[in-house]
């Protein structure tokens, strides 16, 4: 599109929103931010929200796209692995990849989300506007009803094009799916876990309390805890746990005794550097862990879902964030194709970017079984083991599939998801008839031989589920 003089609504000023009006204002559009809540800014709206995000390549690609990495650096905490802390306290690192320039960054969503803003802003055409919640969208004629909160009135935004990013409850989502204007799908898919922030705060003097670069899990097969760290020497800590299965459940820890019992049995160590314990869980909400898939995103030439408004996914891959800063990125791609309606743009970014978010949202809830219990079993720590010394050894020749996902942005989640699943079976498979022993027995030349029968094992598994019509 080359007529850059349109309008431009977006619904929601969230980090894929707010990054969205950064780019498409760098690319001279007219843009209206739109945004439900008070500007996080001025006043502190994490209220139960996750307050640290894991920022990785493919975000880091949409940071560069707008030319702000070096702004956001100052921001991150790198994380090179996964501390596992079993129940009675040892630990053990286990490394996101044997390359070690490849790492994840602990990154506050608050002040990316505000750096974002401050950047969109800089721009004269870009106008940012809080506190007005959208109600619906007219998506035929292109129109958005908002309530302006301080005044309780309504008005009625227009704009040449509506593109909503304002998440998992996405308003303009809703009005596709009341509209019955055309065939809408729709699912919303909810674990039977749902998660609870808590926090371990700085030591003396901004000190961290415990090992500052990494991801810290306490993986308990039905429930698990992480940590991440912060600037401030805090870690935010989020229980995972089921809402009424099994003896300990959100739905009986109603007591303070209850919980210090629950934390006594199965995380001790973690529960030594948390005297603010029962303050957080009692004060802090327990929130539902969701998927939402849906299609089509956009109506004509009109109106586009895009973010977690299009796509939401549970956390256990740290891709949320990752995969709707790629999003940006993935539209931009196709506005640079030249194409001259809005229809044939919104028609082609779905078609290449849907297969994909559908990809990353089912390998966050293979990532929620794995980090709760699989890191624990023998056969899969091997695994790991094995994939880290292929990456450690023959850098080039091998990336797992978290590696495919995390750190090669340039491999659409589609075919992480192929290669990495595929990769999986047959190292598993191996491992448990023994045609591959364990990492620590192998010399450099065994282990290219067992690099070779893995990717000969692994194309056979790709082509056995090509044969299975699970992938074309």
């Amino acid at each position: 599109m080359k007529n850059t003089q349109q309008n431009i609504l977006i619904i929601g000023a969230g980090l894929c929103g707010s990054l969205l009006a950064l780019r498409l204002g760098q690319r001279g559009y007219k843009v209206n931010l739109i945004e439900m809540r008070p500007d996080l800014r001025k006043t502190d709206i994490s209220a139960g929200r996750s307050i640290n995000l894991a920022l990785s390549d493919r975000g880091i690609k949409a940071m560069n796209l707008v030319g702000i990495q070096d702004k956001i650096e100052p921001l991150c905490i790198p994380m090179n692995g996964r501390l596992l802390h079993d129940v009675e306290g040892n630990t053990t690192l286990a490394p996101y990849s044997g390359r070690e320039h490849e790492y994840i960054n602990s990154i506050s969503r608050g002040m990316l989300n505000a750096l974002l803003l401050d950047e969109a802003e800089k721009h004269d055409n870009v106008n940012i506007y809080f506190n007005r919640k959208c109600e619906s969208v007219d998506f035929e004629n292109t129109t958005a009803r908002f309530t302006e909160f301080d005044t309780k009135k309504e008005f009625i935004e227009d704009a040449d094009i509506i593109i909503a990013t304002d998440g998992a409850g996405s308003a303009m989502r809703q009005s596709y799916y009341l509209g019955h204007k055309f065939l809408f799908s729709f699912s919303q898919d909810y674990l039977s876990h749902g998660y609870k922030e808590l926090s371990i705060l700085p030591g003396e003097n901004g000190s961290y309390k415990t090992y500052k670069n990494a991801l810290h899990i306490w993986g308990r097969e039905a429930f698990m805890l992480i940590a991440l760290p912060n600037l401030d020497g805090s870690f935010t800590v989020t229980l995972f746990l089921s809402y009424d299965e099994g003896e300990y459940n959100f739905n009986n820890l109603t007591t303070e005794e209850r919980v210090l019992e629950f934390f006594t049995k199965y995380f001790k160590d973690a529960l030594d550097l948390m005297p603010n314990l029962i303050d957080d869980f009692f004060t802090n909400p327990t929130a539902p862990l969701g998927t939402v898939k849906c299609s089509p995103w956009h109506y004509k030439g009109n109106t586009l879902l895009m973010g977690d408004a299009a796509h939401a996914i549970v956390p256990f891959y740290g891709q949320g964030m990752n995969a709707s800063f790629e999003d940006v990125v993935e539209f931009d791609k196709v506005l640079d194709e030249g194409h001259d309606n809005w229809e044939t743009i919104f028609k082609v970014y779905e078609n290449s970017r849907k297969q994909d978010t559908d990809a990353i949202a089912d390998l966050a809830i293979d990532n929620f079984h794995e980090m709760k219990g699989h890191v624990n079993h023998p056969n899969f720590r091997e695994k790991r083991d094995l994939e880290m010394a292929f990456e450690k050894t023959f850098p080039n020749d091998y990336s797992s599939k978290y590696s495919l996902v995390t750190f090669n942005e340039e491999v659409s989640y589609r075919d992480a998801m192929l290669r990495g699943r595929a990769q999986d079976k047959a190292i598993l498979n191996m491992l448990a008839d023994g045609v591959i022993t364990k990492t620590k027995d192998l010399s450099t030349e065994e282990l290219l031989v067992t690099l070779e029968k893995v990717k000969v094992e692994t194309d056979i598994v790709l082509e056995d589920d090509k044969i299975a019509g699970l992938h074309k």
